[in-house]
């Protein structure tokens, strides 16, 4: 695909119902075009050639879907299910669309935030924390150490060191301190640092992997399960990070990561997440239109247009499809039934079950505003809820912070730095506010 910016760099209309990206890049000015509007991504808007999700990750390969699942081209239909134009399906109430859409209403960032990241790199990096420059882990654990020994701790230097590094700097500093003094830095910072000031500290020197594992046993393992965490997580990281996460589980905790969910679940919850653990959604870019009108209208008859719910199709498209394929399902569904889908995940379903699709549903259509209410749940009412203040803080940090920010400037009417002043205290705020970024 040729740059936007260069002469000729605009292709052609696309033939029959499939997008063709080069066809959306008019000269007309990106936040003009219709359902335009700022970058909003998923995880994490990379910048050119870094992966997706969390810095560190490995980048998503060529195209891989399901076991089983279509050719790259190949309509996205799950195993069994009807080509475009193969089967009819339910119509639209008050008619049919056009068999050719132009897609109004589709901003180029809303179906191809990855694609548009790369080709623009003034909107490539939409984290807050930075590599620093000349940073050196043995001289960043002389800092340390120096902080942590003798009488009292310096608090102050720790949070500098600690929020002025990118995550891929920080993490070597762990071994770093080992090899330099025989000690365990884990294990100092617990015994300088208390409550939520030390817990952001240790959850700042892992690897995203790492944390995202260990958060996933603390939501299974704890007194009662925190599904809240589990759908987040699942959800909202790439294939190849989930499978690291696997990975990970079974070597840290002597089990699968999908017998822990079977064994703390059940029902259409249990199969939803089983469903998300696999790490097996399609992750292509390109999206067929028609097949995104089947998929709004399998959704249709699964819910509103019959007695009962089908949830087992909602939980078919909804963790094997692709994001970019799944925004045009959700498009195509409010225009047929004239229904927003979480409005009618709401009606239909109820319990653990309904909250985990919707917050699927919220996460791929918009992840900053999903993240942005996540953060404003963890700080409203009484009480602040740390594990996931600290979860979401320390994991978009360098993935879609400012995205975040500014999605909750525009929903709740305040910065999220002045949230976070106004519902925290002391060293924890303070390093929490580096997590920020700055106030909007």
């Amino acid at each position: 695909t040729r740059c936007a910016c260069s002469p000729g760099g605009w292709g052609g209309a696309p033939a029959g119902g499939m997008v063709n990206i080069t066809y959306y890049l008019t000269p007309t000015p990106l936040f003009l075009q219709p359902g335009g509007g700022m970058p909003q991504g998923y995880p994490g808007c990379p910048a050119p050639g870094q992966p997706q999700g969390y810095p560190g990750g490995p980048a998503p390969g060529q195209p891989q879907g399901y076991p089983g699942g279509p050719a790259p081209g190949q309509p996205q239909g799950y195993p069994g299910g009807p080509a475009p134009g193969q089967q009819p399906m339910p119509g639209y109430p008050g008619g049919a669309p056009a068999t050719n859409p132009s897609m109004p209403g589709y901003g180029v960032f809303f179906l191809f935030p990855n694609i548009l990241y790369k080709m623009f790199p003034c909107f490539s990096y939409r984290g807050v924390i930075k590599d620093y420059p000349g940073a050196d882990p043995l001289r960043d654990v002389e800092v340390l150490r120096k902080a942590m020994k003798g009488f009292g701790t310096d608090e102050a230097a720790i949070i500098e060191i600690l929020g002025s590094r990118s995550n891929k700097q920080r993490v070597p500093m762990v071994a770093a301190y080992k090899t330099t003094y025989g000690k365990d830095l884990f294990h100092d910072l617990k015994s300088e640092l208390t409550g939520n000031f030390e817990k952001l500290a240790i959850a700042m020197l892992q690897t995203p992997a790492k944390f995202d594992t260990s958060q996933l046993k603390e939501a299974i393992a704890g007194a009662g399960t925190d599904e809240a965490c589990l759908i987040e997580i699942l959800s909202s990281r790439s294939n190849a990070e989930i499978r690291e996460i696997n990975q990970i589980y079974k070597n840290e905790y002597g089990k699968k990561l999908e017998d822990a969910i079977i064994n703390d679940t059940s029902g259409h919850f249990r199969r939803l997440l089983v469903s998300l653990c696999q790490g097996n959604r399609d992750e292509r870019e390109q999206v067929d239109i028609n097949m995104a009108k089947q998929d709004a209208q399998k959704l249709y008859a699964a819910g509103e247009n019959k007695v009962g719910t089908d949830e087992s199709q909602f939980n078919a498209i909804l963790c094997s499809r692709s994001r970019p394929h799944l925004r045009a399902v959700f498009n195509e569904y409010q225009q047929m039934s004239g229904r927003d889908i979480v409005k009618s995940i709401c009606r239909e379903m109820s319990g653990n079950v309904e909250d985990g699709m919707v917050a699927v549903v919220k996460c791929i259509r918009n992840t900053p505003e999903y993240f942005a209410e996540r953060l404003h749940k963890s700080m409203a009412g009484a009480g602040t809820k740390d594990r996931t203040l600290i979860r979401v803080m320390v994991t978009r940090s360098e993935v879609d912070m400012l995205d975040i920010r500014q999605a909750y400037q525009k929903t709740y009417g305040k910065s999220l730095y002045t949230a976070i002043s106004g519902d925290t205290s002391g060293d924890y705020q303070k390093l929490l506010l580096k997590l920020c970024g700055g106030s909007d």
